[in-house]
């Protein structure tokens, strides 16, 4: 290797380091913006009325956000009793079952197509089959909508935590007079049981902000959920009306929202984040 090409291979290696480096501090410089933004905007709301009062008429003070509040967890609840076992049962089929056939590629291409679809599609499908019909809104329609949406990132990843478990895992159990599935819950799950729980932490902290396909299912309401077939409040469309509504209250209102909802999505990443650094220690 002759002195000069030495040279210019660290110069362009300097020069992709810093690049690299420049646009990480600039995705930094960002995000903390975002958050300090939001901080500052939405902390003048965060009182007790907030979480414990309904929203108060249209130009008047007070009030809070209780039904939506409530109503977001209600259908993140209902889309994880929905889109977790089936995102888990994909996952197994295509990590244990499926692997190397003309089904599991199916599947998996399936998978990978859920993933790269913008949420107002599948809000407008779900609009299609389960709105349309009925002729009204409703939390379960909405719950649909995002169990679609946490599906594709639990398959991807229970097959790739499954992937990464050694074969003789599998093997010693199925030795022993095991059956596969018995194998598969008893044995596997547990050795990648930290990237199983980190995939449904990172699936429903992808949904809680989700604001488009909600529109198109839930819609949205002023009142306390009595019925899951009626329309219910969520957070994500009660700021998008109150951000754009004339009133200062509601304005405010809505930077409080926001708030709650970024503290609810970056608390579930820590988490996720910190349960992967447990496992390794």
């Amino acid at each position: 290797m002759t002195p000069s090409s030495a040279i210019r291979r660290k110069a362009i290696d300097m020069l992709i380091k810093c690049i690299a480096t420049v646009a990480a501090l600039i995705g930094i410089f960002f995000l903390g913006w975002i958050l300090i933004e939001v901080f500052r905007q939405g902390m003048g709301a965060i009182n007790w009325k907030f979480f414990s009062a309904l929203p108060a008429p249209p130009g008047m003070a007070g009030g809070g956000l209780l039904n939506a509040i409530l109503g977001t967890v209600l259908m993140t609840v209902l889309a994880t009793l929905i889109g977790v076992p089936t995102g888990i049962l994909a996952g197994v089929y295509l990590a244990e079952f499926g692997k190397h056939t003309h089904l599991g590629a199916v599947v998996r291409f399936t998978v990978n197509v859920l993933m790269g679809i913008p949420s107002i599609i599948i809000g407008l499908f779900v609009y299609t089959i389960l709105v349309f019909p009925f002729k009204h809104f409703s939390a379960y329609a909405g719950a649909v909508a995002l169990a679609i949406l946490m599906f594709p990132v639990v398959a991807r990843t229970t097959e790739d935590m499954l992937s990464m478990v050694p074969n003789a895992l599998r093997e010693a159990s199925m030795s022993i007079g095991n059956p596969r599935w018995m194998a598969t819950t008893g044995i596997l799950f547990r050795a990648a049981k930290t990237g199983l729980i980190t995939g449904v932490l990172l699936s429903v902290a992808r949904v809680s902000g989700e604001t488009a396909p909600l529109l198109f299912t839930a819609l949205n309401s002023p009142y306390m959920l009595k019925s899951l077939r009626q329309p219910v409040a969520n957070l994500t469309v009660t700021i998008y009306q109150y951000a754009m509504s004339p009133y200062d209250d509601w304005n405010r209102m809505a930077w409080g929202a926001s708030l709650v909802i970024m503290v609810t999505v970056l608390a579930l990443n820590i988490l996720a984040r910190w349960v992967v650094k447990e496992s390794k220690r």
